[in-house]
C-alpha cells in the first residue's frame, strides 16, 4: 500500500494499542463513521498492511522493508541504561539480553539502508555500548508465529 493517510495511521495505532477493539469503538474513538472504519479496515487487510486476523501490521507493507538483527556488546554497569535508550529508538522492535557472543540482541527495521545506518549510529552513541554487529535479513521464510505451539498444547490436552 503506497499511501497511508492520517486516518489509516490512526486506525492502525488504535488496533495496535487495543487489539480487541471493536469497529464501533474504533469509529467512536476516532470520530469517524462506523462504515468508514469498517471499509478502511477491510482495505488495510486487502492491501496486506494488516495481517490476517487484522491486528498485526505488516511493516514491509508500510515501507519498513529492511530488517536487521543487531548484536550489541555492552559495558555491564550500563546495561539498564542501554536498554532504556534502545526503547526510545522507534525502529528497534525487540531487545533481548542474550548469552554467548554479545550481551543484547535487537531486531531493527528501516525504510532503506540509509535509515538503518542512522538508527545504528543512534545505537552506537548510547552510553555503555562498546560495539555492535549487524546482520541483514534477506527474506523471512517463517514469520513470528504461535499457532503451532498452541495447536500442540490443544492436541495434548485432548488426549
Amino acid at each position: 500500500m503506497n499511501q497511508l493517510d492520517p486516518t489509516d495511521l490512526k486506525i492502525l495505532l488504535a488496533m495496535i494499542r487495543d487489539p480487541r477493539i471493536q469497529i464501533g469503538e474504533l469509529s467512536e474513538s476516532l470520530g469517524i463513521a462506523r462504515n468508514t472504519a469498517q471499509t478502511r479496515v477491510r482495505r488495510l487487510l486487502r492491501a496486506g498492511v494488516l495481517r490476517p486476523g487484522g491486528r498485526e501490521v505488516d511493516l514491509d507493507a508500510v515501507g519498513y522493508d529492511v530488517v536487521a538483527f543487531v548484536t550489541i556488546e555492552v559495558s555491564h554497569r550500563e546495561l539498564d541504561g542501554v536498554v532504556a535508550a534502545l526503547r526510545l529508538i522507534p525502529q528497534v522492535l525487540e531487545v533481548h539480553e542474550i548469552s554467548g557472543r554479545g550481551d543484547v540482541w535487537c531486531r531493527v527495521v528501516a525504510t532503506d539502508t540509509h535509515n538503518l545506518q542512522a538508527s545504528l549510529r543512534q545505537v552506537l552513541r548510547i552510553k555503555g555500548v562498546i560495539r555492535t554487529e549487524t546482520v541483514l535479513a534477506l527474506h523471512t521464510h517463517i514469520p513470528y508465529r504461535t499457532e503451532p505451539l498452541i495447536s500442540g498444547l490443544a492436541k495434548a490436552s485432548n488426549t
